[in-house]
């Protein structure tokens, strides 16, 4: 397989439990550590080799696509959804045509992780099958990760491959927002909005839905309180 080398940054969302600091902003503009969100985003693709990353625009867009216009590591293009909202798997495929015929990175705009021994991307990237798997997504443990309190969403087996949780049940792993996707999974998806866990779900039946722990700590930084807890947590990692 060729190296991966595009990489979608799913940035068009309300941010509406970040209110109000996305009263006059988008989330991915919200700092962290001194750095907006998408901008820990972007590097860390650079970093993993990516060189042209397509990010989707829909809340506050002229801010953000103002915010990105200079940047060239990686290289910036804009996927627009000033018109209609369509959330990540509706996002991505529209933004298909932009991400070229091999599988790509999809990352959220507001992940942020403290690394471990191992790089993350890189490793995901390296671990991606496309005759076995349709998604490789990055999971972290839903105990132990800063400002989650969910109920995880996935289960993993020996050989990687993933479950998603059942109803009223609790998982091990959370999507830690970062994956590799082969244009595969996204055939026969319709048009307009609809989230990408429907097409994690079809293909885990299929048996071809993958996981790969992170190795660090992931920070779910989806409130305004979260932002001290995340910033407390790369502070005491640098020390």
């Amino acid at each position: 397989m060729s190296p991966i080398r595009n990489a979608m940054v799913l940035a068009a969302g309300l941010g509406t439990r970040m209110r109000p600091l996305t009263d006059d902003r988008p989330k991915p503009l919200v700092e962290v550590a001194g750095q907006p969100l998408i901008d820990h985003v972007l590097d860390r693709l650079a970093d993993a080799g990516i060189e042209t990353a397509v990010v989707n625009l829909h809340y506050f867009a002229d801010l953000l696509e103002a915010h990105l216009a200079g940047r060239t590591r990686p290289h910036v293009v804009f996927s627009d959804e000033r018109g209609l909202l369509l959330d990540t798997g509706g996002g991505i495929r529209k933004a298909l045509p932009l991400l070229g015929d091999g599988p790509f990175v999809s990352i959220n705009s507001d992940t942020i992780w403290i690394e471990g021994i191992r790089p993350n991307l890189p490793s995901l990237m390296a671990e991606f099958d496309p005759e076995r798997m349709d998604a490789m997504l990055l999971l972290a443990a839903a105990t132990g990760s800063v400002g989650y309190e969910g109920r995880g969403d996935f289960s993993m087996d020996g050989d990687g491959r993933l479950t998603l949780r059942g109803e009223r049940l609790v998982a091990p792993f959370v999507y830690a927002g970062a994956a590799v996707l082969a244009p595969a999974l996204f055939d026969g998806a319709p048009e307009g909005p609809f989230s990408l866990v429907k097409l994690f779900a079809r293909a885990a039946e299929a048996g071809r839905l993958f996981g790969l722990r992170l190795d660090g700590v992931w920070m779910h930084v989806g409130t305004p309180e979260a932002i001290g807890e995340a910033e407390r947590a790369v502070s005491l990692s640098t020390e």
